[in-house]
């Protein structure tokens, strides 16, 4: 029984593809993971892995839905506080006087 070589030729490049988004996807998400304790975009670089792994794995594609829909509420947040809502924090005060007064 032999086994064309055209057909193992496409195994090898199926195999090698998904050998490389997992590489990469995981350093993607390590990297962000990294970069929530160390200055850099910490969930952008999460989310960019998850998206490089949500292209092999079903499990990948599950946690980016989650994210997008945390990311849709917290816009919806936002969005509803600079409609007049009082947004949360203590109020801004306003700048200190300068004691030379005006130009002449």
């Amino acid at each position: 029984m032999t086994i064309p070589f055209r057909e193992v030729v496409r195994f090898i490049g199926r195999s090698g593809r998904r050998v490389a988004v997992t590489a990469v996807g995981f350093a993607l998400v390590a990297a962000g993971l990294a970069m929530l304790v160390l200055p850099g975009p910490g969930i952008l670089v999460v989310i960019a892995g998850l998206a490089v792994l949500a292209s092999e794995y079903a499990w990948a594609r599950s946690l980016l839905d989650r994210a997008k829909e945390q990311a849709r509420r917290a816009r919806r947040r936002i969005s509803r506080r600079g409609k007049g809502q009082p947004a949360e924090g203590p109020p801004e005060e306003p700048p200190a006087a300068s004691d030379s007064g005006p130009l002449p």
